[in-house]
């Protein structure tokens, strides 16, 4: 049989793998990427696909944030997906809130460019004809957006195949890479790179070079869901339960007074790793949660329990009832020895792995990095 050359074969077509494919494949290099399933079903659609800066920690993060957001624009315009440019709101629900708000205002957004404004007053009583009146204070992050990653995706997908030529392989499992050489079960193909994005997945692929980082797994439970009264809402949503999870508050003095009060008044949500996130989708339908729960594997039983205190803290945040359409588990790879890990495998392999749930804000942008580290 004969073997399919390629400059570049990338393993995994999630944000990670198309994020390379499209790095490599502007560069004018022949690309193939292979993925094990029919379409991308792993952490980059079953996400809220908000695309953050304002949430990112100072440094690599936050760049790679800022790096990637023109790239998405560009996507959208040119594979037809909706991306909504207009940011997001995060609530403080508390004082203590409000006072973190107010000091990462002040203080971080002021010194490292944080494109952001603090809604209060009239500001904020006039959101969306008063629905979320009954909040402190409203973060404004400018330079956040928005898209529905299940169609997304596939849309991304159609443009780099029909404008860079790249070729996808899916329901094809990659089983083995050696140095130039992948063996799939649709045959044996050969490659310059190899650029193995895989996800979650830590035993078909480089488990030897991959085990040393003791990545784990996190699984979350998720909600899809119709509000009883549809008001247009068009940002991506938070709380300040988010500024205890996201780098770019949890670290501020002021973040502590936010985490003791979630312990002494709802400690359920610290133990369930609950922090609200709601993000629209076109099709007038929300997506809403998220838990965290971490380990070697995802475990399939989800806990009714999450579900209620999700659902009501959205209730809460959006004023008004919602109605349940669809649930599932989110799942992404976590907890390695840093955000993501960029690993020389052997010569001519790379592994690229994500260790936090922001593959859609920095994805872009690290396929970028990684591909100009390998071809300048």
């Amino acid at each position: 049989m004969t073997q399919i050359h390629c400059d570049v074969a990338i393993v995994g077509a999630g944000i990670l793998g198309l994020s390379h494919a499209y790095a490599a494949a502007r560069r004018g290099l022949s690309v193939r990427v292979f993925e094990r399933t029919a379409t991308p079903l792993g952490a980059s659609v079953r996400n809220f696909g908000q695309a953050l800066v304002t949430g990112q920690p100072p440094g690599v993060m936050s760049d790679l944030a800022r790096a990637s957001r023109p790239i998405w624009a560009q996507w959208a315009e040119g594979a037809g997906f909706s991306l909504r440019r207009n940011g997001s709101l995060l609530f403080a629900r508390t004082e203590a809130e409000e006072h973190l708000l107010e000091a990462f205002c002040a203080g971080r957004a002021r010194e490292l460019d944080y494109r952001v404004g603090l809604l209060r007053g009239s500001e904020l009583n006039d959101l969306y004809q008063g629905h979320f009146r009954h909040h402190r204070a409203a973060l404004l992050g400018f330079d956040d957006q928005q898209l529905y990653s299940r169609e997304a995706l596939p849309s991304l997908i159609d443009y780099l195949r029909r404008e860079y030529g790249v070729a996808f392989h899916f329901s094809t499992l990659v089983r083995d890479v050696d140095t130039g050489v992948l063996r799939t079960t649709a045959g044996t193909f050969t490659a310059g790179q190899v650029l193995v994005c895989s996800g979650h997945d830590y035993q078909t692929l480089l488990a030897e070079v991959i085990a040393p980082l003791e990545p784990q797994v996190c699984r979350l439970q998720m909600l899809r869901a119709r509000p009883q009264v549809d008001f247009g809402l068009a940002h991506s949503i938070l709380t300040g339960l988010s500024c205890v999870h996201y780098g770019a508050f949890s670290d501020l003095p002021e973040s502590e007074a936010v985490r003791e009060q979630i312990r002494r008044e709802t400690p359920e949500l610290e133990e369930q790793g609950i922090h609200l996130l709601i993000s629209p989708t076109p099709h007038g339908e929300l997506i809403i949660g998220d838990s965290h729960h971490y380990g070697s594997d995802a475990a399939p039983f989800n806990a009714e329990l999450v579900d209620r205190l999700m659902l009501a803290l959205a209730e809460d945040t959006l004023g008004m009832r919602v109605d349940v359409v669809e649930r599932w588990q989110g799942v992404y790879g976590s907890r390695g020895p840093g955000p993501f890990s960029v690993l020389q495998a052997a010569d001519g392999i790379t592994a690229v792995l994500m260790h936090t749930g922001v593959g859609m804000s920095i994805g872009p942008a690290l396929g970028e990095r990684t591909v100009a580290a390998l071809f300048g």
